[in-house]
């Protein structure tokens, strides 16, 4: 393992990494932001000040080499840079839809108005959004602010349901206790009203989450609430609107399931979770954390890889949650063996399956 120095600027700090492959080119972009100096996150929130630069190196080499860096803040933001306090990508990754558009998971805090008498801004609010490009990343524009709600740090994973129309699922950190969802029917351009997931909670001040999407190589009995309902039998989710629970074939499981992880915790950053919902389109039904790490753990990013294998990068460690950097590699049928016919109803609390 070697650094990077091709990711960087002068004068700046390199923060959160977020790549995305390209699958037709075989290229990786690795996106991440470049702050100035050692100006803080809260120092460009109070003062409105941005010092984060939009930027990403590429591999044509699976990694062995990397392109000189590219500053696309001007050409991804541009003048509307001064309406955003601070911004970033990730951290995590980002995915390429069936379309072919590459998708780059970020946030900013905008600033609705400033208070000019003063030079200070209104209180800035952050709102997750999407960083895409149509062309094989030759150029990249940014998508719609997902709101009302307060979103920060997401991922993102494309789901198709019985009705073969794709959709982009959102999950995203709260300060709220719980993470947001949100789906978007026009590849993450926008996003519907992001809802609050009883299901899935987050520690005090939140974390971020990982989340991915799969085609699963067996299909088992539908997964069950806590009153013994099958999932596809259930109240469908508050994340689809009208048009589009019409478009999908209810009362059957999704051609996509969800893999997401996080700790499991409501207290603090423990305990790593593995959740798995198979009708992310119809019903709220994640099923009950199976524990992939005991302890104190912090950030996580999911792979799901070829023939039912899967993989999770995170922070973990005896004491603190950022001690030391971990890998483990799973397989579905572990996933399955663990969460078999658990899943959590609607506002109810998980328990946890350790490993």
């Amino acid at each position: 393992m070697k650094p990077l120095m091709e990711a960087i600027l002068p004068g700046h700090r390199t923060m959160n990494p977020c790549p995305v492959w390209e699958q037709k080119s075989g290229c990786v972009y690795l996106f991440f932001i470049c702050v100035r100096g050692h100006v803080t996150e809260r120092q460009q929130i109070m003062s409105g000040r941005n010092a984060a630069r939009l930027c990403f190196i590429c591999s044509q080499d699976s990694g062995y080499s990397w392109s000189d860096v590219r500053d696309l803040t001007q050409e991804v933001i541009g003048p509307e840079v001064k309406r955003w306090a601070t911004f970033a990508v990730g951290p995590g990754h980002g995915i390429q839809l069936q379309s072919g558009r590459l998708i780059i998971p970020a946030y900013a805090y905008y600033i609705p108005y400033w208070f000019f008498c003063f030079q200070l801004p209104c209180k800035a609010r952050p709102h997750s959004l999407m960083i895409y490009s149509d062309d094989l990343g030759a150029t990249w524009h940014h998508g719609k602010f997902i709101k009302p709600m307060v979103t920060v740090e997401c991922e993102v994973a494309e789901v198709t349901g019985r009705a073969g129309h794709p959709v982009l699922y959102c999950s995203a950190r709260t300060p709220n206790r719980c993470r947001a969802e949100a789906l978007s029917t026009d590849h993450g351009e926008c996003f519907q009203r992001p809802a609050l997931s009883q299901q899935l909670c987050e520690p005090p001040h939140g974390c971020q989450g990982s989340v991915v999407s799969f085609q699963p190589l067996e299909i088992p009995h539908g997964c069950q609430d806590s009153t013994g309902k099958d999932a596809s039998t259930s109240q469908q989710s508050p994340l689809l609107d009208s048009s589009l629970r019409l478009q999908q074939e209810t009362r059957t499981l999704s051609e996509s399931w969800l893999l997401y992880s996080h700790p499991t915790s409501k207290k603090r950053r423990v305990n790593l979770g593995i959740y798995l919902n198979q009708t992310p389109l119809e019903a709220a039904c994640w099923s009950y954390p199976w524990i992939l790490h005991c302890g104190p753990c912090g950030y996580s990013d999911l792979a799901a890889l070829e023939d039912g294998l899967f993989g999770c990068l995170f922070e973990c460690g005896t004491k603190r949650e950022c001690e030391q950097i971990a890998f483990r590699l799973f397989t579905d049928r572990e996933i399955l063996s663990h969460v078999r016919g658990d899943c959590t109803s609607p506002g109810g609390n998980a328990e946890p399956t350790q490993n």
